[in-house]
């Protein structure tokens, strides 16, 4: 991670991508993310053929991302090169040249669907790369999603240390799933009764903690 200082407060680059099977929403959270840090003055679709990193005639016209994009938007303290990979297997290599200039990375998943065969072969191409992950699991606007069934999945398949970062980050219940992420950190929460924000940053640079969000790209909820 590569730092800068202005005259007010330093500035953080990040080099993060998003990585999805097809068809999971990544092209779409991708352009929710640069519509709610400014770059976009609204809101393109891919099923549309307008959406602001679909650039190439074939992929407005599959509606699927073939290559990959880059676009760059600062949010708060953070200077952030984003990174659309493509999601369908066909495409695989593109995306995995990707990965060795990753800071961090978002795993898209499906709610509808949940864990999908590519998905999991991404999850183990982040593990042999080393790169820290957030998981967004999307659509969850869609009906028979079931936010504590896919969290435990996630857990039961990926990590147990995939924590829902949505709930009540005041409650015990939540700070003790982060202290069992690892056993300093629940020595010094027991004493303490407190887990602090750079404890949080450790864990996930270090790949032992992975933080969950849920929402809907289309319908920008929880993209923030």
């Amino acid at each position: 991670m590569g730092q800068q200082t202005n005259k007010t407060k330093p500035i953080k680059h990040i080099c993060a991508g998003l990585l999805a099977h097809v068809d999971a929403g990544k092209t779409t959270l991708s352009e929710g993310l640069l519509y709610t840090s400014g770059q976009l003055r609204r809101l393109g679709r891919v099923d549309h053929g307008d959406a602001f990193l679909d650039t190439d005639a074939q992929e407005r016209e599959r509606g699927i991302t073939i290559f990959s994009k880059q676009a760059r938007f600062s949010w708060q303290d953070l200077d952030i090169t984003l990174l659309d990979t493509p999601g369908h297997v066909d495409f695989s290599a593109e995306m995995e040249r990707t990965l060795s200039v990753l800071d961090y990375a978002v795993l898209v998943i499906n709610g509808a669907d949940g864990i999908q065969g590519h998905t999991a072969t991404l999850w183990k191409l982040l593990d042999r790369y080393r790169i820290p992950a957030f998981l967004f699991v999307n659509k969850m606007d869609q009906e028979g999603t079931d936010r504590a069934g896919l969290l435990e999945k996630l857990r039961k398949e990926f990590c147990d240390s995939c924590v829902d970062f949505g709930e009540d980050r005041e409650s015990e219940e939540w700070k003790e799933s982060l202290a069992l992420c690892d056993e300093a950190l629940m020595e010094k929460y027991l004493e303490t009764e407190r887990i602090e924000r750079e404890d949080i940053i450790k864990l996930v640079k270090e790949r032992r903690l992975f933080p969950c969000y849920f929402g809907s790209a289309l319908k920008h909820q929880g993209v923030e």
